[in-house]
């Protein structure tokens, strides 16, 4: 289909295209959303904060913030002479570059002045100063991931205002705001949001900073529902998953990374599982049906090989295990604490369970009842066969009882009813006493916790472990001057070949919890894309005010809270052609009134401003 009309304005300006409606009706799903995707370009420009020399003619600015990108130089002097530029995350002691966790990447970009006729060693010093310009010189068909520029070369000595850092990435549309008064939350959700902006490149890349950068499918497979709040992905998600469909093989098998650059097929469940979650996401965040429609063919090839796997009605193939979990030593990547590690069967199993409840709910949306059923029943006897398998109803939890093997299956709903207080209390019981309050699950069921924690009614631990400034946490990272997030909570001591200072694997579920729970907008999965909205915020810890946004389907909505006194004041904004409920915070004795009328504690309203107190 082609475009009736394409417009742009100048070189970075954005490109429109107008589609006719009769022409929409013959595109095939998903090609509208891919025509409409943002290009890379360039987002922002950071200046340096900083210069030194610390080895004569080598001068190292520091821009503040880890980036990807370039750089723009601006530099004056004589024809042939060759600048460089190479670019790092950190320093090392003596303020030089920390090349290590590089590993084999190109980082240095190099530049030969053209003079404008003006030989190397011709003319008076006058001459030169007064024939010599500025020249600028920007690569464009590269980038690195760094906060360190090392210059070499330089005719004379630079200034802050030689050099600029250029931040470029998929130019999608922000997709709101998130404040409050804990410094360090605010400080993490920043780090978060240039971590994730920086790993956009026409696909959700792991890294942008050593030779990977890879579309790890699971870096994002629940946590893409966090990057829904920061910035509308929706395209470019769409545009993913029909790349990790294309490197579908016949017989079903989906790679670890797509597009499958790296071509690593060993049929693992967790990390494929994104095929079918991340389409889920986009459904009840943006209301569109087009990726559940457009990969449930796949999904459910997927699913067929995968079963090929069960023996005994479980499954054991995973690569991976839960990546990443606070290892007892600082120089280590991974754990070797086995009461630290959770078994791989119950990952893969627990994992094709969740996997199996989402392709149900799919084929009832997509009305087919028969495969529904057949899908209920089969996940029926899969969540039989994991609880005898691995459910110690003496101990009270799942196999060595774990922070992830208690989180999964609390967060899938394989645990029977009678024993959930139990594996919840083994969960609580491992956080506050084994980690100290601490973060004790790896990539897997970190994408779980802080909603397990919350929903069994413990927010007030989940924000304890949001809040630690020492090892492990998002904290720890912050006090040790990371700006964005690592690719280890160690990541500061651990094994150079492994310690990426901006990856999102480890974000988890932290940016949905802040969002939907501690701020309270949510979707409602019923009526999704925030037709109607879930409004709930859970007033934590030492919080006083919270100020959140997102620019739904139907347009902006907004919660702000704080606390005042013996008050608790509550203003909202719901978007045109929505309806939503709203609960605020129980008072024991008190009174909560909207626009000083009384109100119930949870009432259903529609769109409009209102301001709720709650006494």
């Amino acid at each position: 289909v082609s475009p009736v009309r394409t417009e742009t304005h100048g070189r970075d300006a954005r490109a429109t295209t107008v589609w006719q409606p009769a022409q929409l009706a013959s595109v095939p799903p998903g090609i509208v959303s891919a025509q409409r995707q943002e290009p890379i370009r360039v987002t922002a420009t950071l200046k340096p904060i900083k210069i030194t020399e610390p080895k004569l003619g080598v001068f190292i600015y520091d821009m503040g913030q880890n980036m990807v990108g370039w750089c723009r130089l601006k530099v004056s002097g004589p024809a042939g002479t060759r600048v460089q530029l190479r670019h790092a995350e950190t320093l090392r002691d003596d303020g030089t570059l920390y090349m290590a966790n590089l590993r084999g990447a190109q980082v240095t970009d190099s530049y030969t002045l053209k003079g404008f006729g003006v030989p190397p060693s011709g003319g008076s010093p006058g001459r030169l100063k007064a024939e010599l310009q500025t020249e600028v010189y920007e690569p464009r068909f590269t980038y690195h991931g760094f906060r360190f520029v090392e210059v070499t070369g330089f005719p004379g000595k630079p200034t802050l205002a030689s050099l600029e850092g250029r931040v470029v990435n998929d130019d999608l549309p922000i997709a709101g705001e998130f404040t409050c008064s804990n410094p360090l939350l605010n400080q993490i959700y920043h780090n978060v949001t240039w971590g994730t902006r920086g790993n956009y490149r026409s696909m959700p890349t792991d890294c942008p900073q050593r030779d990977e950068r890879q579309g790890w499918l699971g870096d994002r497979s629940e946590e893409c529902r966090g990057e829904s709040y920061l910035f509308d992905m929706s395209q470019l998600y769409a545009k993913w998953l029909q790349d990790i469909s294309d490197a579908q093989r016949e017989n079903g098998s989906v790679p670890d990374v797509a597009p499958a650059y790296w071509p690593i097929y060993k049929d693992n469940v967790t990390w494929p599982s994104t095929l079918v979650l991340a389409p889920g996401v986009l459904h009840q965040q943006f209301g569109d049906l087009a990726p559940i429609a457009d990969r449930y063919e796949s999904q459910k090839r997927w699913m067929q090989l995968m079963h090929s796997y069960f023996k005994d009605g479980i499954i054991a193939k995973d690569n991976y295990g839960d990546w990443c979990v606070p290892p007892e030593d600082l120089r280590l990547i991974h754990s070797k604490d086995p009461a630290r590690q959770t078994d791989k069967a119950l990952l893969a199993t627990s994992y094709f369970y969740n996997n199996l409840k989402r392709l149900e709910h799919y084929a009832n949306l997509l009305g087919k009842p028969d495969e529904a059923v057949k899908l209920a029943k089969w996940g029926d006897e899969v969540k039989t066969s994991f609880n005898e398998k691995f459910l110690n109803r003496e101990k009270g939890y799942y196999d060595n009882g774990a922070q992830t093997a208690c989180v999964l299956p609390l967060a899938f709903g394989l645990v029977p009813e009678d024993m959930r207080a139990r594996v919840f209390a083994r969960l609580v019981n491992k956080i506050e006493n084994e980690t100290k309050g601490h973060i004790g699950t790896g990539l897997i069921g970190g994408q779980y916790l802080m909603r397990v924690l919350s929903d069994n009614g413990r927010a007030d631990l989940a924000y304890t472990i949001a809040s630690q400034k020492d090892y492990p946490g998002w904290g720890y990272m912050v006090a040790n001057g990371a700006t964005t997030i690592w690719e280890l909570w160690n990541g500061n001591t651990a094994d150079p070949t492994m310690n990426s200072g901006n990856h999102v694997m480890l974000v988890g579920d932290l940016v949905i919890w802040l969002n939907e729970y501690i701020a309270g907008i949510a979707a409602d999965p019923a009526q999704p894309g925030f037709k109607h909205i879930i409004m709930k915020p859970l007033p934590v810890g030492d919080l006083t005010h919270v100020k959140a946004s997102h620019n739904s389907p139907y347009g902006k909505i907004a919660s702000e809270w704080r606390k005042d006194g013996g008050k608790f004041i509550w203003e909202i904004e719901i978007p045109a052609n929505t309806t939503a409920t709203v609960t605020l915070p129980a008072g024991k004795l008190g009174k909560t009134t909207e626009g000083g009328k009384p109100v119930a504690q949870t009432a259903t309203i529609g769109s409009g401003k209102y301001k709720f107190v709650s006494e």
